[in-house]
């Protein structure tokens, strides 16, 4: 896991968070709501493949 995927994943965190301050002074708490959300999956969806890497290599070093 590289540098690459933490900027990443503050840059989503920066956009996210001020497209969510942005439509909750309008008025669009639903749309802020859905905003965040998104990208939330987003970042899963990226972790994922490191997760189940952490998983397999949980599973190799306790099977006998």
């Amino acid at each position: 896991m590289g540098v690459n995927i933490i900027f990443k994943i503050a840059a989503v965190g920066i956009l996210v968070s001020v497209l969510g301050q942005v439509l909750k002074h309008s008025g669009r708490e639903d749309q802020a709501f859905l905003a965040s959300l998104a990208g939330l999956i987003l970042v899963l969806f990226w972790l994922l493949p490191y997760i189940s890497e952490l998983f397999r290599t949980i599973e190799t070093m306790f099977s006998l």
